[in-house]
């Protein structure tokens, strides 16, 4: 397994290591041990989730502002291009925002640690989303944040044809959204 920190240290691209032939191939998608020596830190995983979008449904940018869930995500159909957005107040990286292109070709899977807002867009026709979660989904403390907040600037690859759900379409901005301390 190859662990890569992007530019928010906390927040890791995890790229197995692949066996293949002309049968097909086989990987480790997770391995308890492998997974806490790369986070420095024990983590419990609690809930699987599995989502199935069109090309440009976007789903985000969630979170939880009590029960913060750190999520493994990965890709097992297609393409999206997930991003984390730091909401730690007292971090250096609070605030910013890092994207990496995760797809059932690459095999990629990302570490997005609790107190970030996550959101995905699918670039692909459609894909499977599956990601596990630190702690259990509560509809109470769910918040979300505006996918096209300029005080973010993330850079999504697709701005028009983009399919939300009421519900983030409602989202707030991130100025006055409700943040971790």
């Amino acid at each position: 397994m190859k662990v890569t920190p992007t530019k928010i240290p906390e927040v890791l691209v995890i790229e197995p290591q692949i066996f293949g032939d002309d049968r097909g191939f086989f990987f480790e998608s997770f391995n308890q041990k492998k997974f806490e020596e790369a986070v420095g830190r024990s983590v419990q995983f609690v809930q699987d989730n599995h989502s199935k979008s069109s090309r440009g449904v976007l789903r985000g940018l969630h979170y939880q502002i009590k029960q913060p869930q750190g999520k493994l995500v990965r890709v097992i159909v297609g393409e999206v291009f997930d991003v984390a957005v730091d909401l730690r107040k007292k971090s250096p990286t609070f605030g910013q925002w890092v994207g990496e292109y995760i797809s059932a070709e690459n095999k990629k899977q990302l570490w997005i640690p609790e107190g970030f807002a996550h959101g995905f867009v699918v670039t692909s026709e459609y894909a499977e989303f599956l990601y596990k979660t630190s702690e259990y989904w509560n509809s109470k403390y769910e918040r979300a944040i505006a996918w096209n907040d300029p005080a973010l600037g993330i850079s999504w690859p697709m701005k028009k044809g983009l399919r939300l759900s009421e519900k983030d379409l409602a989202a707030e901005s991130f100025d006055s959204a409700e943040i971790f301390d």
